[in-house]
């Protein structure tokens, strides 16, 4: 399979290269030159298999040039094997709406389904190349965590992580600021979540910079997060024996996860809608439901995860709206840059073929995580808790599903708020309430991470 990027398709690459990459020379991200649909018939073949062997199938159709089924394989076995769950996911009901627990990896994130199988594949590609990697990813709280247990004590590999200082909760900061491998470094930048994308994009866009220290990302602009993330919606089709197509309700805050679902609806997946679930930070459900594209100022919630206005993967739905135009998608997205961009009526028509979209407010939120409580005896994160009130708002009840996407654990304060009581951590993570934390504070300001960077990479 070959890829481009969304804003130039001229030049060709093969998987290898899109996967260390990460981001493309010129700001766009990596997508597929053609897709592979499944036919009904194919799909029914994969209708009996077990996670590890469904995503070994989805996963080979991407990167059958990088890696030989067998070696994908037994690479996909080792990065599940850690899971508390042996089918790596776990479904439950709310009523009429049933969840899809993602949460049952070793940070308790959905973020860990993808990067565990990235972790292990970074190992793979220097097990057969003689260099070095320095991996700098941007994280809202649960990306850093699952990024950081993924590469922690891997030979040839550093990872930068970059939390928003005071944005996350203490769980979620603690999970990655309490590791102790000597190749993790944890930066804290005084500012929110979008500031220190940016400033992550600014260093890949810097050629010289990002090629001087090997420089490669694991947010999910890479796409072997997305087609990682792409299996459970495949997965949930077959275990949940639907004779009609699924929706899925998906808290979303950087488009990673719901783009993964509209990537196998795009292959052949029978899905209604995606119905994409934000908090009060809602740039995404104003450009779905009436074409507002633009960015205000990011309000800090107690779902800290979908703190965003900046989301990155809305690029990609925007490159396959304007039908594979890498030309329009690179005009569209200088008038995202300069906040000046409202959705066409054609294109937004497009959208809501496969999209839906609502908001819950701080308040809405507590209540559905207290009404969840009470009647199901289930303790739901609070981005969880976006989903479900979203669906419950909808009334698009029947044949749908909810992306659980965290253990409630990670954000105590919002339980407390809303049920009055605490939810405890699993006793393999009690170690991190009392360990020291190690992490550094740098402004917003690209240079000055530019600077601690090369530092460490020196020391190193």
């Amino acid at each position: 399979m070959k890829y481009i990027s969304t804003r130039n398709s001229s030049k060709e690459y093969n998987f290898e290269q899109i996967f260390i990459k990460g981001l493309a020379d010129d700001g766009g991200l990596f997508v597929p030159k053609s897709l592979k649909k499944f036919s009904s018939e194919e799909l029914l073949n994969f209708k009996n298999l077990n996670y590890n062997e469904l995503s070994t199938e989805i996963i080979n159709q991407f990167s059958s040039d990088f890696i030989s089924r067998k070696e994908l394989s037994s690479l996909i076995n080792k990065s599940y094997s850690t899971f508390r769950e042996k089918e790596v996911v776990k479904f439950s009901n709310v009523g009429e709406i049933k969840l899809l627990e993602l949460f049952h990896g070793p940070t308790l994130a959905f973020k860990d389904i993808a990067m565990q199988f990235i972790g292990n594949l970074y190992e793979y590609y220097l097990s057969k190349n003689d260099e070095k990697i320095n991996i700098v990813v941007a994280t809202s709280g649960d990306t850093g965590a699952a990024a950081i247990d993924a590469i922690k004590g891997k030979s040839n590999l550093n990872i930068f992580v970059l939390h928003p200082n005071n944005k996350i909760s203490s769980v979620q900061r603690k999970i990655m600021t309490t590791v102790e491998e000597k190749n993790v470094f944890n930066i804290a930048i005084d500012g929110n979540f979008d500031d220190c994308q940016n400033i992550v994009k600014q260093m890949f866009s810097d050629l010289e910079f990002s090629k001087s220290i090997n420089m490669s990302g694991v947010n999910s602009i890479n796409w072997a997060r997305i087609i990682a993330q792409s299996v459970y919606y495949f997965y949930t089709y077959f275990k949940l024996n639907s004779d009609k197509p699924i929706s899925f309700s998906v808290p979303t805050g950087n488009f990673g996860d719901v783009f993964a679902g509209y990537l196998a609806k795009k292959m052949g997946l029978p899905v209604d809608k995606l119905i994409v679930a934000t908090n009060q930070n809602d740039i995404l459900h104003r450009a779905i439901s009436k074409g507002d594209y633009t960015s205000k100022k990011v309000e800090e919630t107690i779902s800290p995860s979908m703190d965003i206005q900046i989301a990155s993967n809305f690029e990609r739905l925007i490159y396959y709206v304007q039908n594979c135009n890498s030309d329009e998608t690179n005009e569209i997205m200088k008038s995202i840059n300069e906040n000046k961009y409202t959705i066409d009526k054609l294109s937004l028509e497009s959208i809501k073929k496969d999209f839906i979209s609502e908001s819950c407010s701080e308040s809405e939120i507590l209540e559905v995580i207290s009404e969840i409580f009470n009647k199901h005896n289930i303790i739901l994160d609070p981005h969880t808790a976006v989903g479900v009130g979203v669906a419950k708002k909808l009334k698009i009840d029947d044949k749908c599903v909810v992306l659980s996407t965290a253990h409630s654990c990670k954000f105590p304060d919002a339980i407390i708020k809303a049920i009055k009581k605490n939810t405890f951590l699993p006793d393999e993570l009690k170690y991190i309430l009392n360990k020291e934390e190690r992490f550094h504070i740098i402004e917003n300001n690209t240079e000055e991470v530019k600077k601690y960077i090369k530092e460490k990479i020196n020391e190193n």
